[in-house]
């Protein structure tokens, strides 16, 4: 295989591994451990590819000489590595740990392989003046190997304690100061000055005693972690920084003599930065922590800093400057794919880096959420660009070549870096005001502290508790801490569902998955402080928490939603739906032929229109409420897929059905799916609503349909009609359901089939004559109803299963004025009019009416 073909086919793993990072970026809210997951894809899969490959090559240009096996070799490896990655992402997403072992062991062994390859290739090679620097890289590859044996010793650990957190900051010690560390400090020390076009007038900063220092550094790192030493934690990173700070002094020399002029340049130095200022903080966050957890909490918050504006960064100038080279093809085709890869660079640079810089300061998560986009859409272009610099240079290779005398030569003026610069700025003050716009207390600190103008002096003392998530519970949910000290929780998910922590304050933790854990720094207690968990309904469900701060005067607090807006002030009972409005057919298809049927139910969230100028965020089956309604007869069989397209967890009960609850009304997360099978062995009106509690959230916010079992020998009827009642707690405009009104019983609307008055904007039809059958079901999930049509008089009644009134029943001439259900009820009645006219049909309980529970039959004569 030409080198050529070589480099591209395995240069290609790692704008594979970077579109992944990148995708999972975008899709991370329906991704399972998305942080661990996106920061893995970046450090295990594309710089870690990078490294192995850019390595090898380095050692094979240093020593002038080919590894054993060359590129056989160097393809296993990568292999190997690509393998063991994989299986260890899996492993972590599903919860198998065997799947973690196994990856893991891959890819430590394949670490001292790439070592072992190297120390044989440095056998027998001629002495050359930076050959040295190939040492940096069996080091490295040795740290990955202890660093990832730490990595599975913490899945095996499964979160939480302190030998977790110290195994996690030596495992983060080593792979990225050891691992990534010493693989750029050995390259950037030739990579830097050719970049630059500087020459290196003596030895390297990075030869001689450099790399003994750094590796004691990381040694002492790894022991302090071991023998639960922090200062020794400490001492380890200070003695790594200032062998670090030679290295990067050096590089500060080659740039005063050549400033960068590429995009390569820009980002290989602010790499450089990112890296120094990480390590630092790594070397505080230990030494000021008054314990490992706090201080592994600390470091963590480093992990997006180092792992982008460091590692990233050095990847993707590397690149930049390496792609052009390794493809050859003559000045020409270097100076074109060089062109196109430094395309945008001054602004991309600028950036990342300026948002990365604002993302430091204490913003709320949507601010932090816009300016991570923004970095991730810059890091993204290189793939575009990284496409078009292969295109360009199949291009430009296959060109004549033409020689121009240099008198010939037009210069080509250097671009204005002036307009970049503005333009960048201009993107991120966009992106900042845009972040503040969505969520005004954006920026400032968030913290508990104290009422407004009574600032509380800090006691310096920092109290730590650990608060579990167990059965829709924070446990304990009460928690005492001293007047001025600061407050560290660490949350573990216990249960089967997602959950967060959210304070009056604004702080929000990250949404937890089951099993996972996070350490909170809610800052200084000055006053009492409430807590909940937001995801929908369980606070509903008493998941609260509350923060008491003792010595602290009476706390004088608010409740944030008593002035909170609500699509309820936007009601007006008089107002008309517009011309475009289609009421939902409420018309009644006869039971199918066949006897099993199969449908899929797909949860989505939509934004629906309830009443005239008023919408909600509704829970839906297949989008609409309520959802599809079913229909059948006795023995038939029902086959239903559910699907989760929602953003919380959903589940599905079918009344129809007598079945066991256990497995197929479970609650399935978002992205999951079940199928749920039963046999109609009964007749009715019949509710299935999901069963994720708390129930009457997850009704009332639109989850809920009818299954009609026909009864033995029903009757041909001329008209079948549908009602389903439900009512409405209404949130904010384009929001959820409302709990406290819930809670209260207080509905803003009751209606049928999802829409208030609907068919009194559009009315049911029907002619003189004609025998028509109203079904009708309460669902809930507080009111029943009370049917009845002005005007008209039932002469068959049937409720929950029996017929209570039959053609008139034993007299003839018996009626019925009203069918009563109670919360799940469902029945029909039948009734004929014998005049053209307009007859109102709604539910008796007349407030219920006056809320929205009311429409028309619109009778003309008949034929």
């Amino acid at each position: 295989m030409r080198d050529r073909v070589w480099h591209v086919v395995t240069g290609i793993l790692v704008p594979a591994w970077l579109l992944a990072a990148a995708l999972g970026t975008l899709l991370h809210r329906t991704l399972p451990s998305s942080g661990w997951l996106l920061v893995h894809l970046l450090l295990l899969g594309a710089v870690s590819t990078a490294i192995l490959i850019w390595s090898q090559h380095f050692a094979d240009t240093l020593l002038r000489r080919r590894a054993l096996g060359h590129r056989l070799s160097l393809g296993l490896r990568l292999a190997a590595h690509t393998i063991g990655a994989v299986l260890v992402m899996t492993g972590m997403v599903v919860d198998a740990f065997g799947l973690v072992l196994a990856g893991g062991v891959l890819v430590g062994l394949n670490a001292v392989a790439h070592a072992v390859v190297i120390i044989g290739q440095s056998r027998g090679a001629l002495p050359a003046r930076f050959s040295p620097l190939v040492r940096y890289y069996v080091a490295s590859a040795l740290m990955l190997a202890v660093g990832v044996t730490l990595g599975v010793l913490m899945a095996r650990l499964d979160g939480g304690g302190e030998d977790y957190e110290r195994l996690f900051l030596g495992h983060l010690g080593l792979n990225l100061l050891g691992w990534v560390g010493l693989a750029v400090v050995g390259t950037i020390a030739l990579l830097w000055p050719t970049v630059l076009h500087t020459r290196i007038e003596a030895a390297t900063a990075a030869s001689g005693p450099t790399l003994p220092v750094l590796v004691g550094g990381l040694g002492l790192l790894a022991l302090g972690c071991l023998a639960d030493l922090r200062l020794v934690v400490t001492l380890g990173v200070l003695v790594y920084l200032i062998a670090l700070g030679r290295v990067l002094g050096e590089a500060v020399g080659h740039l005063r003599r050549a400033p960068a002029v590429t995009f390569a340049g820009w980002s290989l130095g602010a790499a450089l930065v990112w890296f120094a200022l990480c390590t630092l903080g790594f070397a505080v966050q230990v030494a000021l922590s008054p314990s490992w957890t706090v201080a592994a909490a600390g470091v963590e918050a480093l992990v997006p800093y180092l792992a982008v504006g460091f590692a990233a960064q050095v990847l993707l100038g590397a690149l930049s400057y390496l792609v052009p080279v390794v493809l050859g093809g003559g000045p020409a085709a270097a100076k074109a794919t060089a062109a196109e890869l430094d395309r945008g660079g001054l602004f991309r640079v600028i950036a990342v880096n300026a948002a990365l810089g604002v993302s430091l300061l204490p913003v709320s998560s949507s601010l932090t959420v816009a300016l991570s986009l923004l970095v991730v859409g810059c890091m993204a272009s290189f793939l575009v660009l990284f496409a078009r610099a292969l295109r360009t240079n199949r291009r430009v290779r296959a060109l004549p070549l033409v020689r121009v005398a240099p008198g010939e030569r037009t210069p080509v003026p250097a671009p204005r870096a002036t307009g970049r610069i503005l333009v960048a700025a201009a993107a991120v003050l966009l992106t900042v005001t845009a972040g503040i716009v969505v969520d005004p207390p954006s920026v400032g600190p968030q913290t508990a502290s104290a009422q407004e103008g009574a600032p509380v002096p800090a006691t310096g003392h920092t109290t730590e508790v650990t608060v579990e998530m167990v059965d829709t519970r924070f446990v304990p949910d009460r928690v005492e801490v001293p007047v001025g000290d600061e407050l560290v929780i660490t949350l573990t998910n216990r249960d089967d569902m997602v959950h967060n922590l959210v304070l009056e304050t604004g702080l929000v933790s990250p949404s937890l998955e089951p099993g996972e854990s996070e350490v909170v720094m809610i800052g200084t207690i000055g006053a009492d402080v409430q807590g909940w968990c937001s995801i929908a309904g369980h606070r509903l469900l008493g998941m609260d928490l509350d923060i008491v701060a003792v010595g602290a005067p009476e706390h004088v607090g608010h409740d944030a939603d008593a002035t909170a807006a609500t699509a309820a002030d936007d009601l007006d009972p008089m107002s008309e739906p517009g011309p475009d409005f289609v009421a939902r057919d409420a018309a009644l298809a006869p039971a199918p032929g066949t006897t099993v049927h199969r449908r899929t139910l797909t949860v989505r969230d939509v934004e629906t229109e309830v009443a005239p100028g008023v919408t909600q965020t509704l829970w839906t089956f297949d989008g609409t409420v309520p959802g599809p309604t079913l229909r059948g007869s006795v023995g038939d069989v029902f086959e239903i897929t559910l699907v989760n397209e929602g953003t919380v967890g959903h589940s599905v009960d079918f009344h129809a059905g007598g079945v066991s609850p256990d497995e197929v009304m479970r609650t399935i997360q978002p992205g999951g799916r079940l199928t749920y099978t039963f046999t109609a062995t009964r007749s009715g009106v019949w509710l299935y609503h999901c069963s994720t509690m708390p129930m009457s959230m997850h009704i009332a916010n639109g989850m809920f349909g009818a299954v009609i079992i026909d009864p033995p020998g029903l009757a041909t009827v001329d008209r079948e009609y549908a009602l389903i009642q439900s009512e409405l707690y209404l949130g904010a405009q384009a929001g959820e359901v409302d709990a406290a009104k819930l809670q209260a019983r207080e509905p803003d609307l009751v209606v049928f089939n999802g829409y208030a008055n609907q068919y009194a904007a559009r009315p049911l039809a029907a002619r003189t004559g004609e025998t028509v059958r109203f079904w009708v079901l309460a669902a809930g999930p507080d009111v029943g109803t009370s049917f009845h049509v002005v005007g008209g008089q039932f002469y068959t009644v049937f409720k929950e299963g029996e017929y209570l009134l039959r053609d008139g029943g034993s007299t003839g001439t018996g009626g019925s004025q009203a069918l009563d259900l109670a919360a799940a009820q469902g029945g029909f009645v039948e009734v004929t009019f014998t005049e053209a006219g307009h007859y109102p049909f709604v539910s008796h309980v007349m407030s219920d009416a006056e809320r929205g529970a009311r429409g028309v039959v619109a009778v003309t004569d008949g034929p």
